[in-house]
């Protein structure tokens, strides 16, 4: 049997998101992927309905804030 599915690691522990149908104490093998960026579709997704609408030359000035970390840094205290 093969099985995809999500867990939590805490306290030491992987637990799973979700009810496996396993018998206790039944030996599995388990391959880590981390999913710390989630799913990389959705957020390119999420940056182009961002940007939709912005000029390339607004786009531009809004990199180049973001680029320049003392800058945002500052503007996004300032905010």
């Amino acid at each position: 049997m093969s099985q995809i599915l999500e867990a939590i690691y805490e306290n030491g522990v992987l637990r799973p998101l979700e009810k496996l149908d396993l018998e206790e104490q039944q030996r599995v093998r388990v391959e880590l992927h981390d999913d710390s960026f989630g799913d990389v579709k959705e957020h390119l997704k999420a940056w182009h309905e961002l940007y939709e609408g912005f000029t390339d030359e607004e786009v531009a000035e809004i990199d180049s804030i973001v680029l320049d970390r003392a800058s945002f840094m500052k503007r996004a205290v300032d905010v």
